[in-house]
């Protein structure tokens, strides 16, 4: 069934403003590179890998750029809010679409819960008398608030909670770089290129335990891919999106591996704590002593971002499954400010699940939060590069259109891609605390099956694959 046409020089053609300027989807872009898992994540990481963890993150960053371009490519040939849901749907059939659309789903619910955890545990830092789920609430609810009167507003917050991390990350690589240089500090004395190798080698615990550290290091990497949901709310995404998907080496290389570079030449990898942030050992190192309060301010704008992102994402996802008859028809309208009201609301009262969860479930449970989230963002990358891939195939074949902006190698990247994310399941199979991903993900899997099966008894005309509706973009 066709949409209804609508305004598209303020609106896109799916009944969305387009409210989100070129300022705000660059931010939207770098704050999806830089979350938690750097901050936090790192800690334990560089625990199992030591240096060579900086390989390990421009690794992946390498993959995350080719998963990035090839969405970028799809994002141009048809720039829809459903983003890599509508593509699966398209290339692969409308099952796929079904599938990758709930999944991205409860990846942002699940995330949005340990986020919104993370965030009262961190305010509860310096206010330790106030009830960590007082704290809990009071975010979901200004966040939520804030998704409902505006995409503008969201785009806004957005930019802000990035300029923050930015600003420390930026912060912590100028103040090294002055250690090493120039020797100022309690860190002046041992600080140095050489403790890159110094103790037991690049490498120290080999090659095989920096590997097992790939899937901590993804999950780092976790909502770059956000920037394609913008794609139906953005002013100028013909502009806006390849600037921002083309500017996200420099971030990776700036931001994951400049940061950890500088920090591990400052303070000796074996100084390094699991359950310590790397920036606040190297704070602490130098010797300003209000390094863990910045950090955890930093850290808490990270959550909050993270949570406010996942609001965002989910409530244009269950419009775009409404769409096309797989979740609830009321699912479709939108408010007067042009916002998925109901799909937002219905997120956060999932996402506030988590405030009631933080009594009754065990603090590692939120560890496992994560792994499951990772595993949903694997199957989520792995449909956007197979999406490309066929794309690719039509366009060659000169049944489809080609993309004003392809990505480099054609489909040769793609295939890169998607043998190290293979890789990386595969490790988490081994993995025995990061294992549960995969038999959440199994058991997903059985309950989106069976309520495909329904969809289709009830409805075997709605199952059915439909031509995309393309709206005209650029001039």
């Amino acid at each position: 069934m066709a949409s209804p046409q609508v305004d598209t020089e303020s609106v896109s053609g799916e009944g969305y403003e387009r409210g989100l300027n070129s300022r705000q989807v660059q931010m939207i872009a770098i704050g999806g590179a830089i979350g938690v898992g750097l901050f936090l994540g790192a800690g334990a990481n560089i625990a199992k890998a030591g240096p060579s963890l900086i390989v390990m993150y421009g690794l992946a960053g390498v993959i995350i750029f080719f998963i990035m371009r090839a969405l970028g490519e799809l994002l141009l040939y048809r720039p829809v809010s459903g983003s890599f849901a509508e593509y699966s749907r398209e290339f692969l059939g409308p099952f796929f679409g079904y599938f990758t659309g709930w999944t991205y789903w409860l990846m942002w619910i699940v995330t949005g819960m340990a986020e919104l955890t993370a965030a009262a545990i961190y305010v509860h830092y310096w206010f330790p008398q106030i009830p960590q789920w007082v704290t809990a609430l009071v975010f979901l609810i200004v966040l939520f608030g804030a998704n409902l009167i505006s995409v503008k507003l969201f785009g806004e917050i957005e930019f802000w909670f990035s300029m923050v991390k930015v600003t420390a990350i930026i912060g912590m690589i100028v103040i090294g770089l002055g250690v090493l240089t120039f020797g100022f500090s309690a860190a002046g004395d041992t600080a140095a290129v050489s403790n890159l190798w110094a103790f037991d080698g690049f490498f120290p615990k080999g090659i095989g335990s920096s590997l097992m550290t790939l899937q901590g290091v993804m999950f780092a990497y976790l909502a770059v891919e956000l920037v394609g949901v913008t794609a139906g709310e953005s002013e100028n995404p013909e502009k806006t999106l390849p600037k921002a998907i083309n500017t996200l080496p420099l971030r990776i290389a700036l931001f994951y591996v400049g940061a950890l570079t500088v920090i591990l030449c400052v303070v000796e990898w074996t100084e390094f704590a699991p359950d310590v942030s790397p920036f606040v050992a190297a704070f602490a190192k130098i010797g300003i002593p209000a390094g863990a309060g910045i950090v955890n301010f930093v850290v808490l704008t990270a959550a909050l971002s993270s949570c406010n992102s996942g609001m965002y994402s989910t409530g244009r996802m269950l419009r775009t499954l409404a769409d096309n008859g797989e979740a609830p028809r009321i699912y479709q309208r939108l408010s007067s400010t042009k916002t998925p009201a109901l799909g937002i609301a219905t997120s956060v009262v999932f996402m506030g699940i988590g405030v009631v969860l933080n009594y009754v479930v065990p603090e590692k449970a939120f560890g496992y939060v994560t792994s499951i989230a990772t595993g949903a963002a694997i199957w989520t990358w792995l449909m956007i590069l197979i999406s490309h891939v066929l794309y690719r195939r039509q366009v060659v074949a000169g049944r489809l259109p080609a993309s004003s902006f392809p990505a480099p190698g054609g489909s040769v990247c793609s295939y890169v891609a998607i043998a190290f994310l293979l890789f990386v399941t595969v490790l988490i199979g081994i993995d025995e605390d990061a294992r549960i991903s995969l038999y959440v993900m199994a058991g997903w899997s059985l309950a989106l099956g069976i309520g495909w099966a329904v969809l289709k008894n009830r409805n075997p005309g709605g199952t059915e694959r439909r031509r995309p509706e393309f709206q005209k973009i650029g001039g």
